[in-house]
């Protein structure tokens, strides 16, 4: 560990001042402007909104309170805010406050763990890079689970390093808890930070070989027993008394683990989570073929698809870049830099250990990320920023003290040039986005990395290195402020959300249209059918591809497999009328479920407006086996659901499968009406 020679610290005025900026600033930064996002994902609100009123619901993570399916994760992240729902109610802020909460307790996490080894200023500067990284902003201000990963795997990274500098057994348990937790909230994400752990707590902790070991093994139960007792009770739990685990083809919660949320996602072919039987490469190919994603062809990086260009330069494209990797370059140069100055540093060195597991963090996650040629959106690199951070701030602070040598000068000059290179290619990316800006910080950082590399150690130099260095983190940092901040002012629902404004085309990436940062949109820029003005593009009829009717891929009708227009779709809710809502709220305490509905955001709007369950079949993509078709009109005979919602967003797979069964049978069997452009069958009638 440095002494205080190496890393003078502030006076205590000047540490509570600046770290209730860095708290503070942060706490405003995401909860200004708040409730523009509206209910946000809105598969996840009905899901917060069905827990505050069933406990049952609660625990499972159902989306619906009578626990028809579960959303397609487990219910950890939608635990904190269904308690907040319950005391204070259902609005935006009770929905979202927590999770900006979380962003604030994360930065100050990643603060304390690191001001423990290189000082308050290095703190403060791992915090500010992740509090200002558009993406992570973003995820801070939304109700999926990446709040609640991110909290926890930042704090299983603190325990371990505790571990390694203290010794004791109790760290490494609270690790394996924090990731057991970690899994609990977006299942096999967080295990991708466990390689570095167990090599950095092996490589660097007190004790022999066997100590170490044994350590590790007792945080591997700890991880097991974490995540394992929800495991275990969902899998005991007879399954005729809780709901489908949703996003399962066979009611499994270790099928979704290790299928659509797990191996899945890294091979591409998830079988049923789109269409029910047909990987997501097969599906690749239709959806292009019918207007939608990016197509199935190649490019520099390896294989394209709807979910985007896989291999090496995936993070640095378009569709990331200006989400994440403002300061990967930075991270990299400086890293190597410091790493090279600690080579003789001993074993246990907390400082090596520090960059070395942040360093893994980053580097095993964005190769997941950049590889997996299953489902992927731009919104998981939020995932990445606690590791960039803490790799530039810890970095730093271990050159900054040896600036004297000019190879050290040099690192930081070729940083601050690279990071303003950088960072003028994505703001010219977005080029009619504070054009200016782009230029200033070329220039800045032209001039403040020459400043750096001809510093020195006298009373002049320094003073000179020290507004330089100032100059280099204004340069570095204005780039991913000024997207973080355009963030925060525009609003963000839907599924699929995007940091930042529009690069590339119309509502692509960061897109302030249709598909991009407002609403949730396709992958590649595209619309989702659910969102398009009218129901589709010109020349269309019913929402679909130009040369469609019905809304659906071309050849398609009625629904197709994204679901027609009228109301939600597959990747944004529905929005009931005043006098809809009205209607379904009529004799609603007589049903189980005022309404029923094919897929999990066509039927979350509704429930969410009303404050009553509607069941939403097949789940998130419309092709869950749930329910079956004949227990469905055993409900219906059974007088549990009052309407159908049909000719709503549904899913991929609402024309097949189960779902496709009820709609046929009860467009066969019921009358139907509408109400404000929904189509209703009214289910209570006779069934003869």
């Amino acid at each position: 560990m440095p002494d205080s020679a190496e890393r003078p610290e502030p006076s205590r005025r000047a540490t509570l001042w600046s770290l209730a900026v860095l708290l503070v600033g942060t706490a405003v930064l995401y909860l200004w402007n708040l409730s523009a996002n509206g209910w946000a994902n809105s598969f996840y609100t009905a899901a917060i909104q069905a827990g505050s009123q069933s406990w049952k619901a609660w625990f499972f993570g159902s989306s619906d309170m009578a626990n028809s399916i579960t959303v397609d994760k487990p219910p950890a992240s939608l635990w904190i805010p269904g308690i907040v729902v319950r005391v204070f109610g259902l609005n935006s802020w009770t929905v979202l406050v927590p999770e900006a909460l979380m962003g604030v307790a994360s930065v100050l996490l990643l603060y304390v763990i690191t001001r423990r080894l290189f000082g308050h200023w290095a703190g403060i500067g791992a915090g500010a890079v992740l509090a200002l990284t558009p993406v992570a902003a973003m995820m801070f201000r939304f109700d999926n689970p990446e709040a609640l990963l991110i909290l926890l795997m930042i704090a299983a990274c603190g325990a371990l390093l505790t571990a390694i500098e203290t010794g004791r057994l109790r760290w490494m348990i609270a690790a394996g808890v924090a990731i057991g937790f970690g899994f609990l909230a977006k299942q096999l994400e967080v295990m991708l930070i466990v390689p570095a752990m167990v090599i950095v707590y092996f490589v660097a902790a007190p004790g022999s070989w066997k100590r170490r070991v044994g350590h590790l093994f007792a945080a591997l139960g700890s991880l097991i027993v974490g995540a394992g007792w929800w495991v275990f009770a969902v899998t005991l739990w007879p399954a005729s008394s809780r709901p489908y685990i949703g996003g399962s083809p066979n009611n499994s919660i270790l099928e979704l683990t290790l299928g659509y949320n797990g191996l899945g996602r890294l091979s591409g072919d998830e079988e049923g989570s789109v269409v029910p039987g047909k990987g997501i490469r097969e599906q690749t190919g239709r959806l292009a073929e019918a207007g939608f994603g990016g197509g199935a062809g190649g490019g520099p990086g390896g294989g394209g698809g709807m979910w985007g260009e896989t291999g090496f330069w995936r993070m640095f494209d378009s569709e990331q870049g200006g989400q994440i990797a403002w300061l990967i370059p930075a991270a990299v140069i400086t890293l190597v830099g410091a790493l090279v100055v600690l080579g003789r540093a001993p074993r246990a060195d907390g400082r090596r250990a520090y960059l070395l597991l942040f360093a893994g963090w980053l580097v095993s996650m964005a190769g997941t990320f950049s590889y997996m040629a299953g489902i992927f959106h731009s919104y998981y690199t939020a995932a990445l920023a606690p590791a960039i951070g803490a790799v530039v701030a810890g970095s730093v602070a271990i050159l900054w003290p040896q600036r004297e040598k000019l190879w050290i000068r040099a690192v930081f000059a070729v940083t601050t040039w690279g990071t303003a290179g950088w960072g003028f290619t994505l703001l010219a990316r977005s080029s009619e986005f504070l054009p200016w800006l782009r230029w200033v910080v070329l220039v800045g950082g032209v001039v403040a990395g020459a400043l750096l590399l001809v510093g020195g150690v006298s009373a002049r130099q320094r003073r000179l290195a020290v507004g330089a260095a100032a100059g280099a983190i204004l340069v570095g940092l204005a780039g991913p402020t000024a997207y973080t901040l355009d963030t925060v002012a525009t609003a963000k629902d839907g599924s699929i959300i995007s940091a930042g404004p529009q690069t590339g085309g119309p509502g692509g990436p960061g897109g302030h249209g249709p598909g991009g940062g407002h609403r949730g949109g396709m992958p590649g820029g595209q619309m989702s059918p659910g969102q398009m003005p009218g129901g589709g593009p010109p020349g269309t009829s019913g929402g679909g591809p130009p040369g469609t009717s019905g809304g659906g891929p071309p050849g398609m009708s009625g629904g197709g497999e994204f679901g027609a227009m009228g109301g939600g779709g597959l990747l944004s809710s529905s929005e009931p009328t005043e006098k809809l809502t009205a209607l379904l709220r009529e004799d609603a305490d007589d049903y189980t479920w005022i309404a029923a509905a094919i897929g999990s955001n066509e039927a979350s709007g509704y429930q969410i407006a009303t404050g009553y369950s509607v069941m939403p079949i097949g789940g998130f993509n419309g092709t869950d086996p749930s329910p079956t078709l004949a227990e469905f009109k055993q409900l219906v005979v059974d007088g549990k659901i009052h309407y159908f919602i049909g000719g709503g967003g549904g899913g991929f797979g609402s024309r097949e499968g189960t779902a496709s069964e009820i709609t046929d049978w009860v467009e066969s069997t019921f009358t139907s009406t509408t109400v404000d452009g929904a189509t209703l069958y009214d289910l209570s009638g006779d069934t003869d």
